[in-house]
């Protein structure tokens, strides 16, 4: 029992550690931009939505070490058809990932899991081993959002907290070493039809680019520190839209019933006059 304990642990490390492979290996090797990495969360409505994810590794780094690359291409795929998404080769070194979501509660557990393996392949221990896999790096992320409903719209509150600083080399004392800003381009991106409002709660929060008439907001991650996002955003709302609609139908069938017809004189009962 102790024993499946500690091969369940290590089996564990070993996919978190799969899943920020690249970043370390651009560490090691300090090789300039080489990891671009762009996680879009696109709205289209208010129960539908994906998750978008662009990964485009290297050339030098994909040479250096494309077996290690390989297994970590598939351990992103093996996570993406876990939670019924799909992923799409572009290239021996580019993939772009598609998770869909129907609502912000499953877009918040589906963004969590993918970003912690060990709640989707705990039930996985036969990964090979690798010889890095001591002092794994751990990397913390949280996504949250939280949904009013108004009626006629949703009033969305997204919150991302990124804990990227085992991404950067410190000494013995802490200090830092190296800043991967050079070696590791990150974006988070948001889409809504109605556009979003970028939050200061917290000191040091990312001030995002907003592009497409404020319909999407850009934050450039920075690698080595944590990043706190917030963002307020509008959804129409269907069911609300809807029973409004249907309101405005029965208003004006019984306004027009009962008082426009009747003062243009249609509908109204002609008396029989009786015969003598």
């Amino acid at each position: 029992m102790k024993q499946e304990i500690v091969n369940d642990i290590t089996g564990k490390k070993k996919q978190h550690f799969l899943f920020l492979l690249p970043f370390v290996l651009c560490l090691l090797t300090l090789v300039t931009g080489c990891v671009q990495y762009d996680v879009g969360v696109n709205f289209d409505s208010q129960t539908r939505g994906e998750i978008v994810q662009h990964i485009k590794l290297g050339e030098k780094l994909t040479s250096f070490s494309s077996e290690i690359v390989g297994d970590w291409l598939k351990s992103v795929e093996r996570r993406v058809r876990s939670l019924d998404g799909k992923t799409k080769r572009l290239s021996d070194r580019e993939i772009l990932v598609r998770i869909p979501f129907n609502n912000g509660a499953e877009l918040e557990s589906k963004f969590n899991q993918f970003y912690e393996p060990t709640t989707i392949e705990k039930t996985k221990k036969s990964q090979a081993t690798s010889p890095l896999e001591t002092d794994l790096p751990k990397f913390k992320s949280h996504l949250s959002v939280k949904q009013n409903n108004l009626l006629l719209a949703l009033r969305n509150r997204l919150v991302l907290e990124l804990d990227l600083r085992s991404l950067s080399l410190l000494s013995s004392n802490d200090s830092l070493l190296l800043s991967p800003g050079g070696l590791l381009e990150l974006d988070f991106s948001l889409n809504t039809p109605w556009g979003a409002r970028n939050i200061e709660t917290v000191t040091g929060t990312i001030v995002p680019k907003s592009d497409r008439d404020g319909k999407q907001l850009v934050w450039k991650l920075k690698p080595g520190e944590i990043n706190n996002l917030e963002a307020v955003f509008w959804m129409p709302s269907p069911v609300g839209i809807g029973a409004l609609i249907i309101a405005l139908f029965v208003a004006a069938g019984s306004s027009l019933k009962y008082q426009l017809l009747p003062a243009l004189g249609i509908g109204k009962k002609t008396q029989k006059i009786p015969q003598t």
